[in-house]
């Protein structure tokens, strides 16, 4: 049995690296592929560039584009369009290992229905030779409770690239929230490994995610950006707690609720403390958490926006 994969590629302004994004995913060891681009309004060249390279890979390539709506309606259009039976998110600045997704899919024969492969990924920001790969804790988790416990309680994570899914997994999960603009994948992905019947790592698949891009969404302050990242945290920490509500995810919950408001100051203190009523009504304490002792230590008497304001600063020295 070889199943299709389908590899899709939200796109916006990556004129600069979406060929080489595109190179790793059609030269997979996996040969029945299709690599699915959808250009979500690009005002640089990205589009063209995507266009060319798609001509030199006839019938395993499809671009097309819509008006600036976002990551999250970029990939829910790739979506509608696929046809395989398993699902690869790639970034339109990542890279996957050229046998990534093979050996997951190795892997996921042995494993029931509607499991979820993860992968390991690895930081670089021009040399992929360079990568700095890490054990995160997040990886060893088998289920998608354990997952978002641990996500919580450690601050790992998973990059979306280094997942495969089946098709039939992410038709359960639902689409993609297309409201949210920072930590779409989080809310995403938290849909998806909850429904699916275990999560099975595949250290040795890797995805690269390119880092330290000044316009990367994930660097981003803006109102509209950390009101996405507040309603993220409420929608991830109710689906966890309607799937567990056990102590440790209840602790988890409130773990993140209270992270999310040391993150959110000192731009957003009316969100900031939005999350610490949160963190209160799950019984926690409503403190913010995160950055080192001396943070809270000015807290008590400057308060914390200013206390972290100057956090900041100081890390910006």
């Amino acid at each position: 049995m070889n199943p299709l994969v389908s590899i899709l590629v939200p796109a916006h302004n990556a004129g600069a690296w979406i060929e080489a994004t595109l190179e790793s995913a059609v030269t997979q060891t996996w040969p029945h592929l299709e690599v699915i681009v959808v250009d979500d309004g690009s005002r640089d060249d990205t589009l063209t560039r995507a266009r060319s390279f798609a001509v030199r890979q006839p019938g395993r390539m499809r671009v097309v584009s819509q008006p600036n709506s976002g990551a999250s309606a970029a990939r829910n259009h790739a979506l509608r369009l696929a046809k395989g039976e398993f699902i690869q998110f790639l970034d339109a600045d990542d890279l996957l290992a050229p046998d990534k997704i093979a050996l997951q899919l190795e892997a996921l024969r042995a494993a029931p229905p509607l499991a979820l492969a993860s992968g390991t990924w690895g930081r670089f920001q021009s040399d992929p030779s360079a990568t700095r790969w890490s054990d995160e804790a997040v990886a060893h988790a088998r289920s998608g409770v354990e997952f978002l416990q641990l996500h919580y309680e450690t601050g790992s994570m998973m990059q979306p690239g280094a997942w495969l899914a089946p098709r039939a997994l992410l038709d359960l999960a639902g689409p993609w929230d297309e409201s949210l603009s920072l930590n779409d994948d989080g809310e995403y992905f938290a849909r998806v490994m909850l429904r699916a019947s275990v999560l099975v790592p595949v250290p040795a698949a890797r995805c690269h995610y390119r880092s330290g891009l000044a316009p990367s969404l994930s660097r981003r302050r803006d109102d509209r950006a950390l009101v996405s990242l507040h309603r993220s945290v409420a929608l991830t920490t109710a689906h966890l707690l309607a799937a567990d509500d056990s102590a440790r995810s209840r602790a988890a919950a409130v773990r993140a609720w209270r992270t999310l408001a040391f993150e959110l100051l000192p731009d957003a203190p009316t969100l900031a403390r939005s999350a610490r009523s949160a963190a209160a009504v799950l019984g926690g304490p409503s403190i913010p958490l995160g950055g080192p002792a001396w943070v809270a230590g000015l807290a008590c008497f400057l308060g914390w926006p200013l206390a972290r304001r100057l956090h900041l600063l100081r890390n910006r020295l």
